[in-house]
Parts: structure tokens; C-alpha cells; sequence
């Protein structure tokens, strides 16, 4: 073939099974959108997409394992614009395919489980083989009810967990999923501002219409969700993401990480600022609790002393003064310190309701027989007419004291194995800010849960299953920055 030979339109013709194939591609493309509208037409747009998704998943599954900590964050605020598709299942979808990918990926060599044996595992395990004997309480009432809310529950823990110890082993994979939650945090601030501002758009409004308004608008103004499940959710989240991302900030001094720390410093205040307009009072627990560990995790007495005496001037200015008693968001936060306050003694004679009916019932009433999915699939049930609103009534009246003994005491496994970490184990000045910053939003978000049904929900469950795995891993990344560090002072002599 010479050089300057050019190829003309017409030479296809000479291979025309290409250009057959294209024919007949564009052919029912045309009969798709004729008979299914654009909806089909979407769909073929898209299939490319989700092929090249396929294969950068199934040739490194440590991209499902990101999608999915992506997808979480908007899953259930998407549901208010896509009406007929359980757009919820995505994030179990997304799960399932990141074990699909990982084991095709390692099909010859098998995948080594071992990486993933640990107290944390064994922990979720244990969560979860717990809900599946629910199966068989006696008091329950819908089969279809444990499916959907026993999820939220414990199995995204019980799948999540594993994946993380298996796909996420890198130091660098910690500061990868703290930027993205920094991000993803400021975007979700940004979105509540705008509906402070500007109000709701039409499939919000939509959605407070249909029912949201009875919890979202109070004394006529808007409590800001964002694009969270709820406000609740959101509250709590920027709480979180305010105590986390605070930390961070304060543990970032090399001048390499200037940008990354402007980054950590805008995602808190705006995380603590989303959380004042979210208008969750329980929300305030965050900070207390997460700052709090966080002053005893620095085992330092001073920091600790100047801590805890500005924590005991806030809170004398919110319980004691009606400082700032003009702005409507502050004046809500400050109820949430009166024990008066008319919700709190709504709560708790739900709750002395809860204790009669569940005296005689050790197992609870069965996981999804309270809240939503009680009204949904039982609404004639006692649990169902009850409301629960903390997380912890949820735990007790669906699986009974015996549940809620042992949930709690997972939990505060779990924070004391990291807080012992990372006082007595950890050297690494960075990861150990690292990790003082996520054992701090988990037990800011265990504070939050006593007053809001959060734990358990997205994005904050998946959030805190991968902070646990990082703080469990925490030595082994500290052995590699190590070895890391060691290596580049024999570089340098």
C-alpha cells in the first residue's frame, strides 16, 4: 500500500459486513425508540457505558467496591425524580457484582479470604447470623418486611466489611476514600444551601406533598434534606462529616498537603453548618461525642482540659442564654437540650408503650415490623403504630433486648479496639490523625443514633463499615509507612 493512499467512503463496500452490521444496529435502534419511546432510547445510549463499566469492574473490582461507596451517597434521593424502579437495590446490586467481579478476577488462583479474617468479620458475622435466625421469631409478621429493612440492618455490614479488607490495603486507598467523602460532603451541603435559598424543586415538593412535609416543615419552615433520604439523615451526616473532617484539618501540616487541607477545612464547616440547617436536633450529639473521643484519643492533658472547658461554655450558652435565640436553626438546636421539650416527652411515652408490649418479648417483633416498613407490609401491627425515631428503639423493638444487648456491645467493641489502636499501637503521625478522625465521626454518629434512626441508613452505614475496616487495618498501613519511610532515608544517605 503506498503512503499517500487514501481510503474512500465507497471502499467499504468491499467489506460490507461492518457496515451490514451498523445497518441493522441503527434498524432497531429506530423500531426500540419508536415503540418504547425515549426511555428505550436512553437505555441503547447507555449500554455502551455499562459494558466499558463491566470490564473496569470485572479487570479491577476494587471499582465496584468505589461505585458503590459513590452510589450511596444519591441512591434513595434519586428515588424522588425516578418514580417504579427500586432504585434502592442499587447499592445490593453493586455489592453483589464487586464479589462476582472478585472472584472471575482471581478464578484460577482462588481469592485469599484470609486477608479479610479479622475480630471485625468475625463481628458482622456474628450481626448478621443474628438476623437471620429473626427468620423465625415467632412475632413476626412479614417475611418481604425482613428483606427490605434487614438489610440497612446488618448486610450491607456483613458484605461491605469483607471487601474493603480485601480491595482497600492501601494507605493511599484511606486518603482516596476521605477526599471523595470530603467532596461528596461539601456537594451535599451546597445542594441543602440551595434549597434554603431558593426552596424545593418540583419533584421535592412532590415528595413533601406526598408525605414529607408532616416531618419537614415545622411552624412553616423548611427542614433542609438535601439530596439525603431525609433530614434526619442529612443532619447527622454533616455532623459526621464536620467532626471527621475538622480533625483531619488539624492533623495536616506538611506544606504537600496545603490543598488537601483547605479541602478538609471546607467540608467541615460547611459539614457543621449543613447539620445546623438540617434542623435535627439529634444531630448535635455528633459533635459532642465525636470531639469528645477525639480529646481523649490525643492523650494529651491540655488538649484535653482547654477541650473540654470550651465544650462546657457551648453548652452553657445553648442550655443556660439565649444567645443567638433570633436565628430560627439555633433556636432548634438549643430545644434539643430541654428536657421539656414536647417532642422529647412524645419519644419517651412511645418508648414506655414499647416496654410493656416488649416485656414478654425477648426477640423483638420481628426486623421490619416498625416504621415504614411495618406501615408498608403490616400496618395493622402494634410496632407499626408505634413510632420508634432512635435507632436504638428500632434495634429493641424489632429484635428485642437480647438484639439491642448485643448490637451495643458490637459496637462498642468495635470503638474500643480502635481507640486502643490508635492510643497505644499507632506511630505514624498521619494515620494517626487519620484515625482519630474516623473513630470519632463513629462515635459521633452512636451518639446521633440514641435520638434519630441513622445508623443504619446511606450513606452514614456504609461510611462508618469502611472507617471500621480502615481503623482494624490501621497497623498494617502503619508497617507499610514504615517501611515506606525507612527505604527514602536510605535513599537520602
Amino acid at each position: 500500500m503506498k503512503i499517500f493512499d487514501e481510503e474512500k467512503g465507497s471502499s467499504i463496500l468491499r467489506k460490507p459486513l461492518g457496515f451490514v452490521v451498523l445497518l441493522f444496529a441503527v434498524f432497531i435502534s429506530a423500531k426500540m425508540i419508536a415503540k418504547g419511546g425515549m426511555m428505550s432510547g436512553m437505555v441503547l445510549v447507555m449500554l455502551p457505558i455499562l459494558a466499558i463499566y463491566l470490564n473496569l469492574v470485572f479487570n479491577n473490582p476494587r471499582y465496584g467496591l468505589m461505585s458503590v461507596f459513590v452510589v450511596e451517597f444519591f441512591v434513595l434521593g434519586l428515588g424522588r425524580y425516578i418514580s417504579g424502579i427500586p432504585i434502592g437495590l442499587a447499592v445490593d446490586g453493586l455489592l453483589f457484582l464487586t464479589y462476582l467481579a472478585l472472584i472471575f478476577k482471581n478464578f484460577y488462583q482462588g481469592v485469599d479470604w484470609s486477608k479479610a479474617k479479622s475480630l471485625l468479620t468475625y463481628l458482622s458475622m456474628i450481626w448478621f447470623g443474628y438476623a437471620i435466625l429473626q427468620l423465625v421469631n415467632p412475632e413476626a409478621v412479614s417475611r418481604a418486611a425482613w428483606f427490605y429493612a434487614m438489610r440497612g440492618v446488618s448486610l450491607y455490614m456483613v458484605l461491605t466489611v469483607p471487601l474493603v479488607f480485601l480491595l482497600w490495603r492501601k494507605p493511599e486507598d484511606i486518603s482516596r476514600f476521605l477526599v471523595i467523602w470530603a467532596v461528596f460532603s461539601i456537594i451535599g451541603t451546597m445542594k441543602g444551601i440551595g434549597q434554603k435559598i431558593f426552596g424545593v424543586d418540583p419533584f421535592e415538593q412532590k415528595w413533601l406533598d406526598d408525605g414529607g412535609a408532616i416531618t419537614h416543615i415545622l411552624f412553616g419552615k423548611l427542614r433542609i434534606f438535601s439530596f439525603y433520604s431525609d433530614a434526619g439523615q442529612f443532619g447527622a451526616a454533616q455532623g459526621q462529616a464536620g467532626v471527621v473532617f475538622t480533625i483531619l484539618a488539624l492533623s495536616l501540616h506538611s506544606k504537600k498537603d496545603r490543598i488537601k487541607r483547605i479541602l478538609f477545612i471546607v467540608a467541615a464547616l460547611l459539614g457543621l453548618y449543613g447539620m445546623l440547617i438540617s434542623g435535627t436536633r439529634g444531630a448535635i450529639a455528633v459533635p459532642i461525642a465525636g470531639f469528645f473521643l477525639y480529646l481523649v484519643l490525643t492523650k494529651n492533658i491540655k488538649i484535653l482540659a482547654v477541650g473540654s472547658i470550651l465544650g462546657i461554655l457551648i453548652f452553657v450558652i445553648l442550655k443556660f442564654t439565649m444567645v443567638g435565640n433570633t436565628n430560627a436553626d439555633i433556636r432548634r438546636l438549643r430545644s434539643a437540650f430541654d428536657p421539656n421539650d414536647a417532642s422529647l416527652q412524645v419519644r419517651l411515652n412511645n418508648q414506655k408503650k414499647l416496654s410493656t408490649y416488649l416485656a414478654s418479648r425477648p426477640f423483638g417483633g420481628g426486623i421490619g415490623s416498625s416504621g415504614a416498613w411495618g406501615q408498608r407490609f403490616s400496618p395493622n401491627a402494634f410496632l407499626s403504630n408505634v413510632a420508634t425515631d432512635s435507632w436504638y428503639v428500632v434495634i429493641w423493638a424489632e429484635q428485642g433486648i437480647i438484639g439491642l444487648y448485643l448490637h451495643l456491645t458490637i459496637l462498642f467493641i468495635i470503638i474500643g479496639r480502635a481507640s486502643y489502636l490508635i492510643m497505644f499501637k499507632l506511630r505514624n503521625p498521619v494515620l494517626l490523625g487519620q484515625m482519630r478522625a474516623m473513630a470519632s465521626g463513629i462515635l459521633g454518629i452512636m451518639g446521633a443514633a440514641y435520638g434519630n434512626a441513622v445508623l443504619g441508613q446511606m450513606p452514614t452505614g456504609i461510611i462508618l463499615y469502611i472507617c471500621m475496616v480502615f481503623l482494624f487495618m490501621s497497623p498494617q498501613f502503619d508497617k507499610i509507612l514504615e517501611e515506606r519511610n525507612a527505604e527514602n532515608a536510605k535513599l537520602l544517605k
